[in-house]
């Protein structure tokens, strides 16, 4: 399945990637930008050559080698977000912490637990930019689950539902959502 499906779940998947994309350009190139869950750089080598400094994580040797390809001489580091930042970022600070569908692979309250540590790496007017399988309400989702099938629903994964998780933001971070498509959005978080 891919994005121009329209459907579960990639629908929307190149529209939220050019939304963060278009939001970091917007900003200059001067901007260091941390992308998580890196991949494949697919969004991250855009950055890369149009000069933007980008430091790249993920837990996975191949996703890096391909990354590498598309992005000669960026930093890029073997980690699992999963277990936290890596020891080689202490202290750095970014304009722009990307995790793009990757953070769906924590629980809600790992989630919360990753955010207030990666706050940490943010600049002053920093802002962290999650794009992921995400949802307005658990309504929503229940519609998605339902129209998509029991077969086809990846029950090993945890999606955002927004009405709840803003809940356990509060009092964290200054947080805004944006619904993409039927089962995808943009988390934009700032201290």
């Amino acid at each position: 399945m891919t994005d121009d499906d329209g459907k579960y779940p990639f629908a929307g998947y190149k529209d939220i990637l050019g939304q963060i994309f278009a939001e970091i350009m917007a900003a200059g190139p001067s901007c260091r930008v941390l992308d998580i869950g890196i991949g494949t750089a697919t969004l991250a080598s855009k950055l890369h050559q149009a000069g933007y400094e980008v430091v790249g994580i993920d837990f996975s040797e191949e996703m890096l080698k391909i990354a590498a390809n598309k992005m000669p001489g960026a930093r890029l580091i073997q980690h699992d977000f999963a277990d936290g930042m890596p020891g080689e970022l202490v202290g750095q600070k970014f304009d722009f912490v990307i995790l793009t569908y990757a953070l769906h692979h924590l629980e809600d309250s790992a989630k919360v637990d990753f955010i207030k540590q990666t706050l940490a790496h943010l600049t002053d007017d920093g802002v962290i930019i999650i794009g992921d399988i995400a949802f307005e309400t658990a309504a929503a989702q229940d519609k998605c689950r339902e129209d998509c099938g029991e077969d086809s629903w990846d029950d090993e994964e945890f999606y955002m539902v927004w009405e709840s998780f803003a809940k356990s933001l509060q009092g964290i971070c200054r947080a805004e959502y944006r619904q993409i498509s039927h089962c995808g959005g943009i988390l934009a978080i700032r201290s």
